[in-house]
Protein backbone atom coordinates (compact mmCIF):
# COMPACT_ATOMS: atom_id res chain seq x y z
CA UNK A 1 0.00 0.00 0.00
CA UNK A 2 1.24 3.29 -0.73
CA UNK A 3 2.12 6.07 2.11
CA UNK A 4 -0.20 8.72 2.69
CA UNK A 5 2.78 10.87 1.78
CA UNK A 6 3.84 10.13 -1.95
CA UNK A 7 7.14 8.58 -1.47
CA UNK A 8 8.83 10.88 -3.99
CA UNK A 9 11.71 11.70 -1.26
CA UNK A 10 14.46 9.18 0.40
CA UNK A 11 14.21 10.73 3.60
CA UNK A 12 16.81 10.06 6.50
CA UNK A 13 15.52 8.67 9.95
CA UNK A 14 15.54 12.39 11.59
CA UNK A 15 12.62 14.06 13.21
CA UNK A 16 13.07 17.49 14.01
CA UNK A 17 10.33 19.49 16.25
CA UNK A 18 12.08 22.46 17.52
CA UNK A 19 14.51 25.09 15.79
CA UNK A 20 17.41 27.28 17.79
CA UNK A 21 19.44 29.32 15.31
CA UNK A 22 22.20 26.85 14.25
CA UNK A 23 20.58 23.65 15.52
CA UNK A 24 17.50 21.45 14.82
CA UNK A 25 16.51 19.18 17.90
CA UNK A 26 14.19 16.36 18.18
CA UNK A 27 11.30 15.29 20.40
CA UNK A 28 14.35 13.83 22.70
CA UNK A 29 16.05 16.70 22.86
CA UNK A 30 18.96 15.41 20.77
CA UNK A 31 20.15 18.59 19.10
CA UNK A 32 21.98 18.32 15.48
CA UNK A 33 24.35 21.29 14.21
CA UNK A 34 22.83 22.11 10.89
CA UNK A 35 24.83 22.83 8.07
CA UNK A 36 22.04 22.50 5.73
CA UNK A 37 19.34 25.25 6.38
CA UNK A 38 16.75 23.47 5.15
CA UNK A 39 18.99 23.83 1.45
CA UNK A 40 19.90 27.09 2.04
CA UNK A 41 16.54 28.55 2.98
CA UNK A 42 17.17 29.67 7.10
CA UNK A 43 19.36 32.10 6.22
CA UNK A 44 18.79 34.10 8.96
CA UNK A 45 19.15 30.86 11.63
CA UNK A 46 16.11 28.59 12.82
CA UNK A 47 13.23 30.53 14.86
CA UNK A 48 14.93 33.63 14.23
CA UNK A 49 13.29 36.45 16.92
CA UNK A 50 13.10 39.72 14.22
CA UNK A 51 11.71 36.99 11.48
CA UNK A 52 9.14 35.48 14.51
CA UNK A 53 8.04 39.08 15.46
CA UNK A 54 7.23 40.16 11.77
CA UNK A 55 5.58 37.04 11.15
CA UNK A 56 3.54 36.88 14.02
CA UNK A 57 2.67 40.65 14.53
CA UNK A 58 1.73 40.69 10.78
CA UNK A 59 -0.33 37.74 11.30
CA UNK A 60 -2.65 39.44 13.98
CA UNK A 61 -3.60 41.66 11.27
CA UNK A 62 -4.13 40.00 7.71
CA UNK A 63 -2.64 37.09 6.80
CA UNK A 64 -4.30 36.91 2.79
CA UNK A 65 -5.71 39.32 0.52
CA UNK A 66 -5.69 38.72 -3.35
CA UNK A 67 -3.33 40.41 -6.03
CA UNK A 68 -6.36 42.35 -6.87
CA UNK A 69 -5.72 44.94 -4.60
CA UNK A 70 -2.57 46.73 -3.14
CA UNK A 71 -0.79 44.80 -0.43
CA UNK A 72 1.44 47.39 1.01
CA UNK A 73 3.79 44.89 2.55
CA UNK A 74 4.74 43.48 -0.48
CA UNK A 75 5.26 46.87 -2.10
CA UNK A 76 7.75 47.80 0.54
CA UNK A 77 9.67 44.58 -0.07
CA UNK A 78 9.93 45.59 -3.70
CA UNK A 79 10.96 48.95 -2.87
CA UNK A 80 13.62 47.48 -0.75
CA UNK A 81 14.36 44.73 -3.84
CA UNK A 82 14.69 47.74 -6.51
CA UNK A 83 16.85 49.94 -3.74
CA UNK A 84 19.83 47.55 -3.59
CA UNK A 85 19.94 45.65 -6.77
CA UNK A 86 19.86 46.40 -10.53
CA UNK A 87 16.20 45.79 -10.90
CA UNK A 88 13.11 48.34 -11.84
CA UNK A 89 10.51 46.42 -10.78
CA UNK A 90 9.60 42.90 -8.81
CA UNK A 91 7.16 40.00 -8.99
CA UNK A 92 6.50 37.60 -6.17
CA UNK A 93 6.35 34.00 -5.99
CA UNK A 94 6.25 31.50 -3.30
CA UNK A 95 9.03 29.43 -5.08
CA UNK A 96 12.37 29.46 -6.89
CA UNK A 97 10.47 27.28 -9.37
CA UNK A 98 7.66 29.61 -10.13
CA UNK A 99 10.21 32.11 -10.44
CA UNK A 100 11.80 30.47 -13.33
CA UNK A 101 8.77 29.47 -15.05
CA UNK A 102 8.46 33.55 -14.87
CA UNK A 103 11.81 33.99 -15.84
CA UNK A 104 11.39 32.36 -19.25
CA UNK A 105 7.43 33.72 -19.67
CA UNK A 106 9.53 36.84 -19.55
CA UNK A 107 12.47 36.67 -21.65
CA UNK A 108 9.77 34.92 -24.70
CA UNK A 109 7.31 37.33 -24.45
CA UNK A 110 9.84 40.21 -24.74
CA UNK A 111 11.05 39.07 -28.09
CA UNK A 112 7.25 38.43 -28.99
CA UNK A 113 6.81 42.29 -28.10
CA UNK A 114 9.81 43.46 -30.35
CA UNK A 115 7.92 42.00 -33.54
CA UNK A 116 11.24 39.08 -33.76
CA UNK A 117 10.36 36.27 -31.74
CA UNK A 118 13.37 34.36 -30.77
CA UNK A 119 12.87 31.05 -28.37
CA UNK A 120 15.81 29.25 -27.69
CA UNK A 121 17.96 29.87 -23.99
CA UNK A 122 20.55 28.67 -23.53
CA UNK A 123 21.55 26.94 -20.41
CA UNK A 124 24.54 24.60 -18.58
CA UNK A 125 25.45 21.10 -17.53
CA UNK A 126 24.89 21.05 -14.32
CA UNK A 127 21.97 23.60 -13.49
CA UNK A 128 18.80 23.23 -11.41
CA UNK A 129 16.25 25.73 -11.79
CA UNK A 130 13.12 23.91 -10.08
CA UNK A 131 10.98 20.71 -11.06
CA UNK A 132 7.87 21.97 -13.19
CA UNK A 133 8.13 20.88 -16.68
CA UNK A 134 9.45 24.40 -17.81
CA UNK A 135 12.32 24.17 -14.97
CA UNK A 136 13.73 20.26 -16.34
CA UNK A 137 13.28 21.12 -19.70
CA UNK A 138 15.72 23.87 -18.84
CA UNK A 139 17.67 21.82 -16.94
CA UNK A 140 17.65 18.90 -19.33
CA UNK A 141 19.66 16.03 -17.30
CA UNK A 142 18.36 12.84 -18.06
CA UNK A 143 17.75 12.36 -14.43
CA UNK A 144 15.45 14.81 -14.39
CA UNK A 145 13.50 14.14 -17.91
CA UNK A 146 13.24 10.72 -18.15
CA UNK A 147 9.49 9.67 -18.39
CA UNK A 148 8.22 13.35 -18.22
CA UNK A 149 7.97 13.65 -22.35
CA UNK A 150 7.30 15.75 -23.98
CA UNK A 151 9.12 18.96 -22.61
CA UNK A 152 8.59 22.37 -23.19
CA UNK A 153 11.03 22.65 -26.27
CA UNK A 154 13.78 26.04 -27.01
CA UNK A 155 16.19 25.06 -24.85
CA UNK A 156 20.10 24.07 -25.23
CA UNK A 157 22.14 22.93 -22.62
CA UNK A 158 26.05 23.60 -22.87
CA UNK A 159 28.77 22.46 -20.90
CA UNK A 160 29.63 24.14 -17.70
CA UNK A 161 32.65 26.84 -18.00
CA UNK A 162 33.19 26.29 -21.29
CA UNK A 163 32.91 29.33 -23.30
CA UNK A 164 33.98 28.48 -26.47
CA UNK A 165 30.67 26.45 -26.54
CA UNK A 166 29.26 29.32 -25.57
CA UNK A 167 30.46 31.93 -28.15
CA UNK A 168 29.90 29.41 -30.81
CA UNK A 169 26.26 28.61 -29.96
CA UNK A 170 25.06 32.40 -28.85
CA UNK A 171 23.91 34.66 -31.89
CA UNK A 172 21.07 37.23 -32.77
CA UNK A 173 19.01 34.31 -32.80
CA UNK A 174 19.11 33.79 -28.74
CA UNK A 175 16.35 34.48 -26.64
CA UNK A 176 18.32 34.87 -23.42
CA UNK A 177 21.20 32.46 -21.26
CA UNK A 178 20.16 31.39 -17.93
CA UNK A 179 22.80 30.70 -15.53
CA UNK A 180 23.46 29.95 -12.05
CA UNK A 181 26.83 32.30 -10.80
CA UNK A 182 27.34 29.47 -8.44
CA UNK A 183 25.62 26.09 -9.32
CA UNK A 184 24.40 24.31 -6.08
CA UNK A 185 22.82 20.88 -7.15
CA UNK A 186 25.39 20.78 -9.50
CA UNK A 187 28.06 20.62 -6.94
CA UNK A 188 29.51 23.61 -6.08
CA UNK A 189 30.79 24.72 -8.81
CA UNK A 190 31.33 28.67 -9.35
CA UNK A 191 31.23 30.49 -12.72
CA UNK A 192 34.77 32.77 -13.04
CA UNK A 193 34.12 35.97 -12.66
CA UNK A 194 35.95 36.31 -15.76
CA UNK A 195 33.40 34.18 -17.47
CA UNK A 196 30.17 35.86 -16.33
CA UNK A 197 32.00 39.43 -17.42
CA UNK A 198 32.56 37.52 -20.86
CA UNK A 199 28.53 36.25 -20.42
CA UNK A 200 27.22 39.61 -20.68
CA UNK A 201 29.42 41.03 -23.10
CA UNK A 202 28.00 38.15 -25.47
CA UNK A 203 24.50 38.77 -24.19
CA UNK A 204 24.79 42.39 -25.06
CA UNK A 205 26.60 41.83 -28.43
CA UNK A 206 23.89 39.80 -29.72
CA UNK A 207 20.67 41.25 -28.01
CA UNK A 208 20.04 37.93 -25.87
CA UNK A 209 18.82 38.46 -22.39
CA UNK A 210 21.17 37.57 -19.39
CA UNK A 211 18.79 35.29 -16.67
CA UNK A 212 20.38 35.02 -13.52
CA UNK A 213 19.52 31.99 -11.22
CA UNK A 214 20.16 33.23 -7.54
CA UNK A 215 17.63 30.98 -5.80
CA UNK A 216 20.63 29.23 -4.16
CA UNK A 217 23.12 31.57 -4.11
CA UNK A 218 21.63 34.72 -3.50
CA UNK A 219 20.38 36.86 -0.37
CA UNK A 220 23.62 37.27 1.18
CA UNK A 221 24.98 33.52 1.11
CA UNK A 222 27.81 34.65 -1.04
CA UNK A 223 28.82 37.97 1.43
CA UNK A 224 27.14 39.85 -1.11
CA UNK A 225 23.80 40.75 -1.65
CA UNK A 226 23.69 38.61 -4.66
CA UNK A 227 26.40 36.63 -5.83
CA UNK A 228 26.68 38.22 -9.30
CA UNK A 229 27.87 41.36 -7.46
CA UNK A 230 31.45 39.54 -7.32
CA UNK A 231 32.22 39.69 -10.82
CA UNK A 232 30.75 43.77 -11.05
CA UNK A 233 27.86 43.00 -13.86
CA UNK A 234 24.23 42.42 -13.77
CA UNK A 235 21.58 40.87 -15.58
CA UNK A 236 18.54 41.44 -17.13
CA UNK A 237 16.38 39.01 -15.34
CA UNK A 238 16.73 37.08 -11.69
CA UNK A 239 15.23 34.75 -9.75
CA UNK A 240 15.54 34.70 -5.94
CA UNK A 241 13.78 32.27 -3.43
CA UNK A 242 14.88 30.38 -0.25
CA UNK A 243 16.79 33.13 1.76
CA UNK A 244 14.65 35.43 0.86
CA UNK A 245 11.93 34.36 3.15
CA UNK A 246 13.65 32.57 5.38
CA UNK A 247 12.47 29.75 5.95
CA UNK A 248 8.81 31.32 4.99
CA UNK A 249 7.62 30.53 1.66
CA UNK A 250 8.44 33.37 -0.73
CA UNK A 251 10.16 33.82 -4.12
CA UNK A 252 10.45 36.39 -6.90
CA UNK A 253 11.41 37.56 -10.04
CA UNK A 254 13.81 40.88 -10.56
CA UNK A 255 13.98 42.32 -13.79
CA UNK A 256 15.19 45.66 -15.62
CA UNK A 257 12.11 47.97 -16.83
CA UNK A 258 13.42 46.52 -20.33
CA UNK A 259 13.36 43.22 -20.49
CA UNK A 260 10.13 43.26 -18.20
CA UNK A 261 8.38 45.54 -20.81
CA UNK A 262 6.08 42.73 -22.58
CA UNK A 263 4.73 41.85 -19.04
CA UNK A 264 1.34 43.32 -18.76
CA UNK A 265 -1.87 43.15 -17.26
CA UNK A 266 -3.22 39.88 -17.67
CA UNK A 267 0.30 38.09 -18.46
CA UNK A 268 1.48 36.33 -15.43
CA UNK A 269 -0.30 35.97 -11.53
CA UNK A 270 -0.15 33.69 -8.68
CA UNK A 271 -3.30 33.26 -5.83
CA UNK A 272 -0.52 33.45 -2.77
CA UNK A 273 2.42 34.89 -4.48
CA UNK A 274 3.59 38.30 -2.44
CA UNK A 275 0.77 37.82 0.13
CA UNK A 276 1.26 39.98 3.53
CA UNK A 277 3.15 36.97 5.88
CA UNK A 278 5.17 36.08 2.99
CA UNK A 279 6.38 40.03 2.45
CA UNK A 280 6.31 41.09 5.98
CA UNK A 281 9.03 38.41 6.86
CA UNK A 282 10.86 39.37 3.03
CA UNK A 283 11.14 43.00 4.10
CA UNK A 284 13.04 42.09 7.43
CA UNK A 285 15.27 39.30 5.94
CA UNK A 286 16.27 42.68 3.07
CA UNK A 287 16.58 44.73 6.46
CA UNK A 288 18.93 42.53 8.22
CA UNK A 289 21.10 41.35 5.11
CA UNK A 290 21.61 44.72 3.37
CA UNK A 291 23.31 45.65 6.55
CA UNK A 292 26.67 46.26 5.87
CA UNK A 293 28.14 45.03 9.01
CA UNK A 294 26.05 41.70 8.55
CA UNK A 295 27.81 41.07 4.85
CA UNK A 296 31.23 41.64 6.86
CA UNK A 297 30.17 38.97 9.15
CA UNK A 298 29.41 37.10 6.83
CA UNK A 299 32.30 37.25 4.79
CA UNK A 300 34.66 37.09 7.78
CA UNK A 301 32.91 33.73 9.29
CA UNK A 302 32.93 32.31 5.59
CA UNK A 303 36.66 33.05 5.46
CA UNK A 304 37.30 31.02 8.98
CA UNK A 305 35.00 28.40 8.16
CA UNK A 306 37.21 27.76 4.90
CA UNK A 307 40.65 27.78 6.75
CA UNK A 308 39.26 25.31 8.92
CA UNK A 309 38.08 23.02 6.35
CA UNK A 310 41.03 23.20 4.60
CA UNK A 311 42.50 21.72 7.30
CA UNK A 312 40.18 18.95 7.32
CA UNK A 313 41.15 18.19 3.84
CA UNK A 314 44.53 17.56 4.83
CA UNK A 315 43.64 15.33 7.78
CA UNK A 316 41.70 13.46 5.83
CA UNK A 317 42.89 13.13 2.14
CA UNK A 318 41.15 9.72 1.19
CA UNK A 319 37.76 11.45 2.14
CA UNK A 320 38.15 14.59 0.75
CA UNK A 321 40.01 16.67 -2.32
CA UNK A 322 38.91 20.28 -1.66
CA UNK A 323 36.77 22.92 -1.01
CA UNK A 324 35.48 25.11 -3.19
CA UNK A 325 32.58 27.52 -3.19
CA UNK A 326 32.52 31.36 -1.63
CA UNK A 327 31.01 32.67 1.48
CA UNK A 328 28.93 30.48 3.25
CA UNK A 329 28.18 28.44 0.62
CA UNK A 330 30.83 26.08 0.69
CA UNK A 331 31.58 22.56 -1.10
CA UNK A 332 33.93 20.08 -0.32
CA UNK A 333 34.97 18.27 -3.37
CA UNK A 334 35.10 14.10 -1.90
CA UNK A 335 36.97 10.89 -2.70
CA UNK A 336 34.26 9.24 -0.62
CA UNK A 337 30.91 8.84 -1.53
CA UNK A 338 29.06 12.00 -0.56
CA UNK A 339 26.25 10.24 1.08
CA UNK A 340 28.20 8.09 2.93
CA UNK A 341 29.36 11.47 4.64
CA UNK A 342 26.35 12.38 5.14
CA UNK A 343 25.17 9.38 6.69
CA UNK A 344 28.09 9.61 8.91
CA UNK A 345 27.37 12.73 10.06
CA UNK A 346 24.42 11.94 11.49
CA UNK A 347 25.93 9.54 14.16
CA UNK A 348 27.85 12.76 15.25
CA UNK A 349 25.05 14.99 15.22
CA UNK A 350 25.86 17.27 12.11
CA UNK A 351 23.75 17.51 9.05
CA UNK A 352 25.09 18.30 5.81
CA UNK A 353 23.89 18.19 1.86
CA UNK A 354 25.37 16.06 -0.72
CA UNK A 355 24.82 17.69 -4.42
CA UNK A 356 26.24 16.02 -8.00
CA UNK A 357 30.14 15.85 -9.16
CA UNK A 358 30.74 14.26 -5.81
CA UNK A 359 30.52 17.06 -3.63
CA UNK A 360 29.61 17.61 -0.46
CA UNK A 361 27.46 20.91 0.38
CA UNK A 362 27.55 23.22 3.72
CA UNK A 363 24.98 26.31 3.39
CA UNK A 364 24.81 27.03 7.42
CA UNK A 365 23.00 29.85 8.82
CA UNK A 366 24.27 33.10 8.32
CA UNK A 367 24.06 33.96 12.15
CA UNK A 368 26.64 30.67 12.55
CA UNK A 369 28.86 31.54 15.16
CA UNK A 370 32.44 31.15 15.44
CA UNK A 371 32.47 28.53 18.38
CA UNK A 372 29.54 26.54 16.22
CA UNK A 373 31.76 26.82 13.28
CA UNK A 374 34.55 25.16 15.27
CA UNK A 375 32.08 22.94 16.80
CA UNK A 376 31.20 21.32 12.87
CA UNK A 377 34.19 20.79 11.75
CA UNK A 378 35.29 18.64 14.88
CA UNK A 379 32.15 16.81 14.21
CA UNK A 380 33.08 16.82 10.47
CA UNK A 381 36.87 15.51 11.43
CA UNK A 382 35.04 12.66 13.79
CA UNK A 383 32.88 11.73 10.86
CA UNK A 384 35.30 11.49 8.70
CA UNK A 385 37.67 9.41 11.08
CA UNK A 386 34.40 7.22 11.45
CA UNK A 387 34.09 6.39 7.86
CA UNK A 388 37.96 5.95 7.40
CA UNK A 389 37.71 3.37 10.10
CA UNK A 390 34.77 1.34 8.61
CA UNK A 391 36.50 1.46 5.49
CA UNK A 392 39.85 -0.23 6.79
CA UNK A 393 37.53 -2.58 8.50
CA UNK A 394 36.25 -3.53 4.96
CA UNK A 395 39.51 -4.75 3.56
CA UNK A 396 40.71 -6.43 6.16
Amino acid sequence: MIPSILPTYNRAPLSFVKGEGSWLIEADGTRYLDLGAGIAVNALGHANPDLVAALTEQAGRLWHVSNLYQIPEQQRLADLLVEHTFADTVFFTNSGTEAAELAIKMARKYWYEKGAPRDEILTFEGAFHGRSTGAIAAAGSDKMVKGYGPLMPGFRSLPWGDMKALKEAISDKTCAVMVEPIQGEGGIRPMADADLKLLRQLCDETGALLIFDEVQCGVARTGRLFAHEWAGVTPDIMMVAKGIGGGFPLGAVLATESAASGMIAGTHGSTYGGNPLACAVGVKVMEITTDPAFLAEVNRKAGLLRQKLEGLVDSHPDIFEGVRGQGLMLGLKCKAAPADIVKAGYAQHILTVPAADSALRLLPPLTITDEEIAEAVTRLDAAATALEKAETSSSV
